[in-house]
């Protein structure tokens, strides 16, 4: 069945490109509402915008959002791959400015903050997933490809590569069924960059909240950060951790196999959108494998989330 939060959810912290503080609240929402953003800050326009695919605004860098009145809300990746590996169905995501806080470039605090609200099944209303039937597939001319397939899980396949640099060429393979496989694997690893496109960046007016407080910055063959990197393949299970959030937005979990070679943000929504568009390829369906749910939380779970 579906869930939401019990309680409601109050963070703050600065946006990654904006550097403006920004509070986030995140309240229970009813059944079939599914995850909804509202613009605080924005009283003199219709200020809500669904968390669906068709409202992804072109953007490499980051996820953003865009309603018919051109009220949008930026860097929403990380928040939906929360909600997503925790199995929260509908949610009210109330923000005072235009860029959900990127916290610590991680999923890792809004789980922490999900699993102290906790959650709330809600009766009656059953969980819909999307069923991949067959395969759909995207390619551009620089070699980089997203695929959706059919499976019996859900499964993502990524590959990164950064030659001469310490990343290197990266895959890894997450298949999401619990919220603990989420937390374990998936959700600690932060956000990354090289330290030459980092100026880039600047002159382009972005990541004015950036640091090393909220990203692993690579420097050729060396991380920049004192702490170095949390897991020796972060980027490439951060680049999963995006492709969670950003295939959310289809509208619930997705039961099949994405795999991705170097792709990103723009390169999914295009995908979700060649799915959509395509007659026979996906169904919806309620007779799926309980992806990302567990009911209530043990007291052994919480301490995990909490960790």
């Amino acid at each position: 069945m579906q869930q939401t939060l019990n309680d409601t959810i109050t963070l703050k912290g600065k946006g990654l490109h904006t550097g403006e503080t920004v509070t986030l609240t995140i309240m229970p929402a009813l059944a079939e509402e599914g995850i909804i953003f509202v613009r605080q800050d924005v009283t003199d326009r219709d200020n809500v915008i669904p968390a669906l695919w068709d409202h992804v605004e072109a953007s490499q860098l980051c996820t953003l959002l865009k309603n018919d009145d051109g009220v949008s809300v930026s860097t929403i990746e990380h928040l939906m791959a929360a909600f997503s590996g925790m199995g929260i169905d509908n949610a009210l995501v109330m923000v005072d400015g235009p860029e959900v806080p990127i916290m610590d470039g991680s999923a890792m605090p809004f789980i922490r903050a999900i699993a102290e609200a906790g959650l709330r099944r809600q009766p009656g209303a059953a969980r819909k997933a999307l069923r991949i039937l067959k395969e759909v597939e995207i390619r551009d001319d620089m070699g980089r490809v997203a695929r959706l397939s059919p499976d019996v899980a859900s499964i993502i396949d990524y590959t990164i590569e950064f030659e001469g640099t310490a990343i290197g060429r990266q895959s890894y393979t997450f298949e999401l069924m619990e919220p603990q496989d989420f937390i374990t694997q998936i959700a600690e690893c932060r956000t990354f960059t090289r330290l030459q496109d980092v100026e880039m960046l600047m002159k382009a007016g972005l990541i004015k909240g950036g640091g090393l407080d909220n990203a692993v910055v690579i420097d050729g063959d060396k991380v920049v950060n004192p702490e170095g990197m949390r897991r020796a393949d972060e980027p490439v299970r951060h680049k999963v951790l995006d492709a969670v959030g950003d295939l959310y937005l289809a509208g619930g979990p997705i039961i099949g196999r994405f795999t991705c070679e170097k792709g990103g943000h723009a390169l999914t929504n295009q995908l979700l959108r060649e799915l959509f568009a395509t007659s026979g390829v996906y169904v919806w369906t309620t007779d799926h494998l309980g992806i990302g749910q567990n009911g209530n939380m043990s007291s052994t779970e919480k301490l995990a989330y909490n960790a």
